[in-house]
């Protein structure tokens, strides 16, 4: 292994947090034209968030 690959991997480790250092991540999505958090959902829309299928378009042209 090079150095730098050495190096990185001492930094990766000491950048690693512990998962009491660690905070939650507030989520929130698009629905019925305006953003809101899905923390705020009730149950049957946070299971349809779940199932919920992300996909990417490709270019045309």
């Amino acid at each position: 292994m090079n150095d730098m690959a050495t190096v990185s991997q001492a930094i990766a480790s000491e950048m690693e947090l512990k998962d009491e250092e660690r905070q939650p991540c507030e989520v929130w999505t698009r629905v019925m034209g305006y953003h809101r958090p899905v923390a705020s959902f009730n149950i049957g829309k946070k299971g349809e968030h779940r199932e919920r299928q992300f996909f990417r378009e490709a270019r045309v042209g």
